[in-house]
């Protein structure tokens, strides 16, 4: 049922082409600005907080049962995304985990992979049946700085968040000095699971945010008419 942390399947070949590129960049002598000193090649960590397996039972917990499915985006699909999401990205599949109990969703599990400074981190992001992003768990991390974004006191500022926040620093993130690629990288990936949520699950069921808007829309307008 769960794939092995070791095979980025998500990954596409540009960024495997980056990451199996790096210990030749620190050879290299590639210099970095916040180490204020050039690359060696044990400036990179592996960290493996928990497997696929617990993240999913950490963000379903409840569930009677999770069945997996692979969402594979079209050109057309893709684009629409990456037009919502507002950047380009390389994958077009993803691996996402649905938590049923009976014949309702309890909630929705996405693995992501995002290069951080130089190489991916991997993390899940946890979403519920209304488009609410309810946790962010780190898998692994393999670049020198920036494990704190797998920290609670920072992740759990995504808790709640939606399609329709911006989920960027300065505006409703607070940064991690020091890991402030981290940060962005992982910014990205959880407003990319929300969307790709909403446009696959949560709009063909009538639950998606343009459903949100017209709601929002008509309550507005009504408080308008009767003084509400």
């Amino acid at each position: 049922m769960f794939s092995t942390l070791s095979a980025y399947r998500t990954l596409t070949a540009v960024v495997l082409l980056l990451t199996s590129s790096l210990p030749a960049l620190a050879t290299e002598k590639v210099w970095d600005n916040e180490l204020r000193r050039f690359l060696k090649d044990d400036d990179f960590k592996y960290e493996e907080f928990m497997t696929e397996e617990e993240a999913v039972k950490t963000i379903l917990p409840k569930s009677q049962r999770v069945r997996k499915e692979l969402i594979r985006l079209t050109q057309d699909r893709k684009e629409l995304i990456e037009q919502r999401i507002g950047w380009k990205f390389p994958e077009d599949s993803f691996d996402l985990y649905i938590g049923e109990t009976g014949d309702k969703v309890d909630g929705y599990a996405m693995i992501h992979n995002t290069i951080g400074k130089y190489k991916p981190m991997t993390y899940m992001v946890g979403v519920d049946p209304k488009g609410n992003c309810t946790d962010v768990e780190l898998l692994v991390f393999r670049d020198a700085k920036g494990s704190e974004v797998g920290k609670k006191r920072f992740n759990s500022q995504y808790d709640g968040k939606t399609v329709t926040d911006p989920i960027r620093i300065n505006k409703d993130i607070i940064n991690i000095s020091g890991a402030t690629m981290s940060v962005r990288s992982m910014n990205a990936g959880v407003k990319r699971v929300l969307v790709l949520v909403d446009e696959f699950y949560l709009k063909p069921a009538g639950l998606g945010s343009d459903t949100v808007a017209v709601q929002k829309a008509e309550r507005g307008l009504l408080g308008t008419l009767f003084g509400n």
